[in-house]
């Protein structure tokens, strides 16, 4: 099979061991040298390889893998051992964890994640359901429903105290990574395939829209292939971007808060640079107004404290 024919759907950066692991359609996992874009090693499964991450540490990276005949869907936890030759990681993962039908129905994974310091594995699936495991016994540790829809991506903070979740029942949720606690629910009229949390901003960012099945029958403007800026504490749109004529699959913002990068499935990615006013636009911090007191009067107030702090 040609490199054309596969789909290579999402791929984790190895930096201490300047590797990169790819997952593809082909029933297998890939490990790359980052610097020759040699493939050093593959890993076979049973089917579909539908994601991979690696551990902190870099010591372990996980795959999750579609049901495939006989075969239930499954977790596979490989060693990847520091100071070993990445040609001699282990063929073989050293826990699996079977995920069986569900009232006759197979449930698949569609994300995975580590947990800070390797706790859990954090894993997304396609009935709406989030589900945490121990990477060493692989016992299902908690389950809950966000959503009542599949959900197509997760996204955490750079500390990974925050996550948010997007879904094809057109809404995107924020959670506490801790508690698990609910915090804010972003809804849009069109199913949600990506969305990232800024770094510097108190900003959401949501991309997808129409079905990529009817694409072909509706102009961008109708399938709403926009990224839509949500504040995240308000849960309010104020803005939205366009330039893609198909949904969008994937977003990122860089770290600096500078720019962002979404990719679409009209085949362009696309870089985007914000400008200056985005950059220094201040968030409206709204204020109750004191018993008695008139708007313009609280609007005064507001623009008193604004005034001070630019001081």
């Amino acid at each position: 099979m040609s490199k054309s024919q596969l789909t290579y759907q999402l791929f984790f950066l190895n930096i201490p061991h300047k590797s990169l692991c790819t997952n593809t359609s082909n029933r297998c996992a890939k490990l790359w040298d980052c610097e020759t874009g040699e493939c050093i090693k593959t890993f076979e499964h049973h089917g579909p390889v539908r994601g991979v991450a690696w551990a902190d540490g870099s010591n372990m990276f996980a795959t999750i893998s579609d049901p495939f005949v006989e075969h239930n869907a499954q977790i596979s936890v490989y060693d990847a051992p520091e100071n070993d030759d990445p040609a001699n990681y282990p063929d073989s993962p050293r826990l699996e964890i079977d995920l069986p039908k569900i009232d006759g129905k197979r449930v698949n994974a569609t994300n995975i994640v580590w947990l800070n310091l390797n706790e859990a594995l954090f894993v997304t699936f396609d009935n709406g359901s989030i589900r945490l495991y121990d990477p060493v016994t692989g016992e299902e540790l908690d389950e809950f429903f966000p959503h009542e829809k599949k959900i197509n991506r997760v996204s955490f903070n750079q500390d990974k105290t925050l996550f948010i979740t997007s879904s094809s029942d057109f809404t995107a949720k924020l959670y506490d990574v801790v508690d698990l606690r609910h915090m804010k629910t972003y809804k849009t009229d069109r199913p949600v395939n990506d969305a990232v949390i800024s770094e510097t901003k108190d900003h959401i960012l949501l991309g997808g829209g129409q079905d990529a099945m009817s694409v072909t029958t509706t102009s961008g403007k109708v399938g709403k292939f926009e990224t839509r800026f949500f504040h995240l504490v308000y849960e309010e749109e104020f803005g939205a971007v366009k330039g893609h004529f198909g949904p969008i699959n994937a977003l990122a913002i860089n770290p600096n808060g500078r720019s962002y990068a979404s990719g679409a499935e009209d085949g362009y990615i696309r870089l985007h640079f914000f400008d200056k006013s985005y950059l220094d636009m201040k968030d409206p911090v709204p204020e109750e107004n004191v018993e008695g007191e008139s708007s313009d009067e609280a609007e005064e107030k507001a623009e008193e404290v604004t005034d001070s702090d630019s001081d």
